[in-house]
């Protein structure tokens, strides 16, 4: 079974410029939704958006094109795709002719389909077609709040806690989420959007909970899940999506979103990314 430490991450790295499937690392997602209790069949529905703004190939001529790629990973899917090795994998275009781009994105869903093992849907922008606007997560700020914080890690999920009775429909959202890298002890930075329907989250305990990630140790992906299912839990809201939007490294931006229905995301383009 692959594991991190297997991978590219924090390795000095030949970056290879001709196509190159094998570069692809998958890791399976089994055992991290071990630790949170997640099992099949899955609680929530959802999808991990990635975004590459340096993704470029050449035409069938030899001329270079430059692209801006989204990619829909599901949440259903047994592996995630370690990022560096996806990296490497789109690098690996950069010298590669391609007839034309059906051709292009057949090849990215087929690689990214079996790396994943669920099917992954790939578009692609050409950059002067896209209109760079800018949007946030919306819903009420969380991070305005006066409050002595101390705690920076494990995250505690008893900090989770809901006060009233009457029910409400509510977005809550933080800039100040941050993880770690759990192979290279890089920061990640994101964004969080928690939407839910139900008795109402205690503000002041969510942004603690939120801020005992700033030293945890786990990808993208995993701490996602593992905010869905502490606030599942901790909370029991009738209704619950969690959408983090991270900054990119090395031109990919990583984008998980689960929900307990089974609605689409939109990818939007936040200010920090």
């Amino acid at each position: 079974m692959n594991t991190p430490d297997d991978s590219q991450l924090g390795k000095a790295t030949v970056y290879a410029d001709r196509y190159d499937p094998s570069l692809l690392f998958p890791i399976p997602r089994a055992a991290k939704r071990a630790e949170i209790g997640v099992t099949e069949p899955l609680p929530f529905h959802g999808v991990d958006i990635w975004n590459a703004y340096e993704f470029s190939w050449l035409d069938a001529r030899g001329k270079p094109v430059a692209a801006i790629a989204e990619f829909r990973v599901p949440a259903r899917s047994p592996n995630i795709i370690e990022s560096k090795s996806f990296k490497l994998y789109l690098n690996g275009f950069a010298q590669e002719r391609m007839a034309d781009a059906s051709q292009l994105i057949a090849t990215l869903e087929r690689d990214l389909s079996a790396a994943a093992g669920a099917p992954v849907v790939a578009e692609l922008s050409l950059p002067s077609s896209v209109v760079h606007a800018i949007r946030d997560l919306d819903g009420h700020s969380l991070d305005e709040q006066a409050l002595d914080i101390d705690h920076y890690g494990p995250p505690r999920p008893d900090y989770l806690r809901t006060r009233g009775a009457d029910p409400l429909d509510e977005a809550l959202v933080s800039d100040l989420l941050r993880s770690n890298c759990p192979v290279t002890g890089q920061p990640d930075w994101g964004s969080v959007q928690i939407r839910y329907r139900g008795r109402p989250i205690d503000r002041e305990g969510l942004l603690r909970y939120l801020v005992s990630f700033r030293t945890h140790n786990e990808f993208h992906e995993q701490c996602v899940e593992r905010i869905y299912a502490d606030v599942m839990a901790r909370c029991a809201p009738e209704q619950l999506s969690v959408y983090a939007r991270y900054t990119r490294r090395g031109g990919l931006d990583i984008n998980p979103f689960r929900s307990s229905s089974g609605e689409v995301p939109v990818n939007l383009r936040g200010a920090r990314q």
